[in-house]
């Protein structure tokens, strides 16, 4: 959401979508932004991503935990290293998992929560941009 002033206000939504944007922009591929509030109570929406390499994996990582960092947010957990091939990041109502190409294919989340709604996350922060000028 975005204020008169083109200042971004945080609520649930837009938190999924921030982090979406700064997996996109560490070059995360296939970033998807899963609206899972009618099909389970552990979180509104899951941001999942891909990356190509371990250091790949981390610098996404790490592109999500800077962009929440000034939030009044508390990571409420991390799993996974950055040696891991898949980093969960719990930031309470937004859950982000970071995957390398081969778990992503291997665990399959974007078919087990397959009726979850998709949100299509670049549309609406191209919207909310547009919005602002």
């Amino acid at each position: 959401m975005w204020s008169t002033k083109g200042e971004m206000v945080l609520d649930i939504r837009n938190l999924a979508l921030r982090v979406a944007q700064a997996a996109s922009d560490r070059r995360a591929q296939d970033v998807n932004v899963l609206d899972v509030r009618t099909v389970t109570l552990i979180a509104d929406y899951f941001v999942i991503c891909s990356a190509e390499s371990m250091v790949h994996l981390g610098a996404i990582a790490e592109a999500i935990l800077d962009e929440v960092k000034d939030e009044d947010l508390k990571i409420k957990r991390r799993e996974g290293s950055n040696e891991a091939r898949w980093v969960l990041i719990d930031l309470g109502d937004v859950i982000a998992h970071v995957f390398h190409h081969a778990e992503r294919e291997f665990y399959d989340l974007d078919s087990l929560w397959g009726d979850a709604h998709r949100v299509d996350w670049e549309a609406e922060l191209e919207i909310g941009r547009e919005v602002v000028q």
